[in-house]
């Protein structure tokens, strides 16, 4: 059970069409296998295999959610993601969908971060500048719109491992070589 929720989270930082082009050309076997990097704080990295190639992604779940009833601090996630020629996808899950052309954003610190969204998830505008973020702070607080537009959903995430976590999936997953001159 633990291990298909974690293949699940490889979706959050893909749009719909890019995860279901990914699904029919990976092999189910290799998407339901992901393999964990480790536990760091209220932190999880792991990697998996997606079209041939290896993705990796740290990810927690919300530590407190307010704002929209019915939903389970369990199924609200904050995930960054290493793709091969895509570094710093950060995004995070609010289980419900958003309004269309919502606009969400994260705080951590004195700083705010602006996310576009699509259905249920609200994706960076700016990875390396919310991982920069995410690394000098202690706590980030995901704000967006309720479903239908309606109220507001703010959601908060521990930062506690999340230096580690970003390390165990960079070393997992460096960086493309510079081509040669």
């Amino acid at each position: 059970m633990r291990g298909l929720a974690l293949a699940s989270l490889l979706l959050l930082a893909t749009p719909a069409a890019e995860a279901q082009q990914a699904n029919r050309a990976s092999p189910p076997a290799a998407a339901a296998r992901p393999s964990r990097l480790g536990e760091f704080q209220s932190w999880t990295a792991a990697s998996h295999v997606e079209s041939g190639q290896k993705v990796c992604y740290a990810f927690t779940r919300a530590r407190t959610i307010d704002g929209v009833s019915g939903r389970e601090a369990n199924n609200v996630m904050l995930v960054v993601t290493h793709r091969p020629g895509s570094r710093d996808q950060v995004a995070f899950r609010v289980a419900y969908s958003y309004a269309r052309g919502a606009e969400a954003k994260l705080f951590v610190g004195q700083g705010e971060q602006a996310f576009f969204t699509s259905g249920d998830t609200a994706f960076a505008r700016d990875g390396r500048a919310v991982v920069a973020a995410l690394r000098g702070g202690r706590e980030a607080l995901a704000r967006g719109p309720g479903p239908n537009g309606r109220g507001q959903a703010t959601d908060t995430f521990g930062l506690a491992g999340f230096g580690q976590a970003y390390d165990a999936i960079s070393r997992e997953c460096p960086p493309a070589a510079a081509p040669r001159r």
